[in-house]
């Protein structure tokens, strides 16, 4: 049988195109996976790397986080997975520096409690938007101490429930997803839904539908100029006891200025964001940037991830895009992802 090789679309220097070439064979270590991938996805984090070479810790660089495949490699301690199954998983290039450990490759490296079984039903594109944004949406809804995002920013602290597999009663909170439509702020709308939190989110008026498809209770549009006294008339008039704050999936000044508006009118809150977050916030504001990573997330992997996708329960959105074939496709993509994408995620297939 013919030894597998690998190949990655490497990152030689910062501000350059992607170069595909040979890449070495990558092994799973104890409490790893080394997945052959069949469809990869891109994410905005992928441009300001590719950029700027935030993040990056070795050169020439792999990186890329989600990816959806079969297992090719076990390694030791792993007992959820064997080899063949289809699986999707989250790429940690972003902490470890390590290249094998990057999504833009035919063989990537994950560790085991950051994966979980696709079902047959659903296709790797299909599959493969979850990962990242998955991960996303756990940091932002459920850690429960502020941490460390960057050097003199805090990670948000909201402290909600995981996702339930079960109905839940309503909680009597309720969260402002800004940006609604966003790989990550539909993901953060199904899970915090399906921890029992009302979800009002904001995103653009050809969007509502895929919003409320998502989970969304009431969905306003981000370009009425009474955006601000829409959402906390909205608020006030739920009566319920508890508005945790905002997720900020979009982050530009633009959208800071309505969050502390809205902040401002109801008390104060959370102000969780894909950015850093405004410096000048008031005491009763609470900000912070996520960080995408995070071991919080295991147990929604574990218990979570596969009998909900199996159940409907988690929806495979925003749908993928697919923007081509090869590892020489990646480039392009992420040319239409820094020139903006709305409701769905850009894919490239392997």
């Amino acid at each position: 049988m013919a030894t597998a090789k690998n190949q990655a679309a490497w990152l030689m220097k910062a501000n350059t195109p992607l170069q595909v070439g040979d890449a070495p064979m990558p092994t799973a270590g104890p409490g790893e996976l080394v997945v052959k991938n069949a469809a990869i996805a891109l994410n905005p984090l992928d441009c300001h790397m590719q950029d700027s070479g935030v993040f990056v810790q070795q050169w020439p660089a792999i990186f890329g986080c989600d990816v959806a495949g079969e297992v090719y490699e076990v390694g030791s301690t792993v007992q959820r997975f064997k080899k063949g199954d289809r699986v999707i998983g989250h790429a940690i290039n972003l902490v470890s520096g390590r290249p094998q450990d990057g999504a833009f490759a035919q063989y990537t490296v994950i560790p085991a409690e950051k994966a979980a079984i696709l079902p047959d039903a659903i296709s790797f594109a299909d599959g493969v938007v979850v990962p990242f944004a998955l991960e996303a949406a756990v940091c932002v809804l459920s850690l429960q101490e502020p941490g460390v995002a960057m050097p003199g920013v805090a990670t948000p602290a909201l402290g909600l429930p995981y996702p339930s597999l079960q109905s839940v009663p309503a909680s009597g909170k309720v969260l402002i997803v800004y940006g609604g439509s966003s790989s990550v702020g539909s993901m953060t709308t199904q899970l915090a839904v399906a921890a029992g939190t009302h979800v009002i989110a904001i995103a653009g008026a050809h969007n509502f539908d895929f919003s409320k498809r998502c989970g969304a209770a009431q969905v306003f549009d981000r370009k009425d100029p009474s955006l601000v006294d829409m959402v906390v008339e909205a608020i006030d008039k739920l009566g319920l006891p508890h508005f945790v704050g905002i997720f900020d999936a979009i982050a530009t000044p633009e959208t800071y200025t309505h969050d502390l508006a809205i902040l401002a009118k109801l008390g104060g809150g959370h102000l969780a964001c894909v950015h850093p977050p405004p410096t000048d916030v008031p005491a009763n504001v609470q900000a912070g940037m996520i960080f995408a990573v995070n071991d919080i997330a295991a147990p929604v992997w574990k218990d979570y991830v596969t009998p909900a996708l199996q159940a409907g329960k988690l929806q495979c959105l925003p749908p993928p895009h697919i923007v081509g074939k090869g590892l020489e496709c990646i480039q392009g993509g992420l040319k239409k992802s820094k020139a903006g994408v709305s409701a769905t995620k850009l894919v490239v297939e392997l």
